[in-house]
């Protein structure tokens, strides 16, 4: 199973490099995947949602899990794994971007990006959920930029979202409970 994920994996790869890269799309690609290096594009927006007490709570919820992708992605899973970037295992694959350092699975653009989108859909229903859109042109880039796999991507948006889904059950209550007995 895993042979025949990593043999779709680098059939992916080579097509987008041959047949879908091109002069329009290339630095329109580099533009969102670079605004989601290090979940910037989230950790900003949560911290200007802190600035109004209405959104606080959600710029903090965004601030959280994206922290939480961190830990799980970069800190623990990454390390764990250890799986090569697509670069390093298929020396065709031309990067458009600086070559990470870190390991390829799985992709922390991916997993800020949906546990951002999960909470921002919580607090504010179709309107925060068009956050997926910029989710998943993001998710969508770092294959195409040369430093992902598209699994890596896909079990990022999976972490990114079962991780914030078990935030919003486990860990977010005590929060809500502590802000209203401050308030009391």
């Amino acid at each position: 199973m895993i042979e025949a994920i990593m043999s779709i994996d680098r059939e992916i790869m080579l097509f987008l490099q041959e047949n879908v890269r091109n002069g329009i799309l290339n630095p329109i690609m580099i533009f969102i995947t670079t605004i989601g290096n290090t979940g910037a594009i989230w950790l900003i927006l949560g911290a200007f949602l802190m600035f109004f007490k209405k959104h606080r709570k959600a710029g903090l919820y965004v601030i959280l899990s994206v922290a939480l992708c961190y830990v799980l992605n970069d800190m623990i899973i990454k390390e764990i794994v250890g799986r090569p970037r697509p670069f390093l295992s298929m020396p065709e694959i031309e990067v458009l971007v600086s070559k990470p350092g870190s390991f390829s699975f799985p992709s922390g653009h991916s997993c800020a990006g949906f546990a951002a989108s999960y909470v921002l859909t919580k607090f504010y229903g179709r309107k925060g959920a068009t956050a997926y859109i910029l989710s998943v042109l993001i998710a969508l880039s770092r294959p195409y930029v040369g430093v992902h796999y598209p699994s890596d991507i896909v079990v990022g948006a999976i972490i990114g979202t079962l991780g914030t889904m078990a935030l919003y059950r486990w860990v977010y209550p005590y929060f809500s409970e502590k802000f209203s007995r401050k308030k009391a």
